[in-house]
């Protein structure tokens, strides 16, 4: 994680800096935005973070269910820092310093040349401020500067019109229903699979005159 990532904006400022601190492993990676901030995971925030994990209702209709024990949430933070070669978790901090939620990059299948995108807001006043479509803008363009993989993917049930607009406002193209499977909340749900190539346009990029 040593490579800063900047792209121009209408005013001259980068709208999103990678930058790597010094200061420990885990400690210092941030895309910062015009609106949020993305930051690896610091011990300081783990007992917000699993009390976010933990609150079921907070996750609205479409979030997966499934809870980790504290013990092995806090053992992977201690192994890894959530932060590794091909997946992280990145938390979304506001405008005002807050955890808003987290954004997470894995690799869905092992021989695909892709990551998966999955994301979570903790509380119903961050929605609908542009927090997660900036998120998602930030992190694409992080892992396109830095990684491998050619492709991005979002997984969505299909009757989630909030996460279907923030992947048609970020370009992503949408190939197909999935049949059956997410099993969630006692049944098996269809998703639909949303991709974006490095080759692919990035709107953000075009709204603002950028490559």
């Amino acid at each position: 994680m040593a490579m800063p990532y900047r792209h121009a904006t209408d005013n001259g400022r980068p709208s999103s800096e990678l930058v790597v601190s010094s200061r420990g492993a885990y400690a210092g990676t941030v895309l910062a935005g015009k609106s949020v901030t993305l930051r690896q995971v610091r011990e300081v925030d783990l007992d917000v973070l699993y009390d976010a994990h933990t609150n079921i209702r907070s996750r609205g209709a479409y979030f997966p269910l499934g809870v980790m024990s504290q013990t092995a949430f806090r053992g992977e933070f201690a192994e890894h820092g959530f932060w590794q070669m091909t997946e992280g978790m990145l938390v979304i901090e506001s405008p005002e310093g807050e955890i808003a939620g987290h954004i997470e990059f894995f690799r869905p299948v092992s021989y695909w040349d892709a990551f998966e995108l999955s994301y979570q807001l903790y509380a119903d006043e961050y929605a609908g401020r542009g927090f997660v479509t900036e998120a998602v803008q930030q992190l694409v363009d992080y892992l396109f500067a830095v990684k491998k993989e050619h492709r991005i993917h979002l997984v969505i049930v299909g009757e989630n019109v909030a996460s279907r607009r923030i992947a048609d406002k970020c370009g992503f193209v949408l190939e197909g229903t999935v049949r059956g499977a997410f099993f969630n909340d006692g049944r098996n749900q269809d998703v639909l699979l949303y991709s974006l190539l490095r080759t692919d346009p990035r709107p953000w990029h075009e709204a603002i005159g950028g490559h």
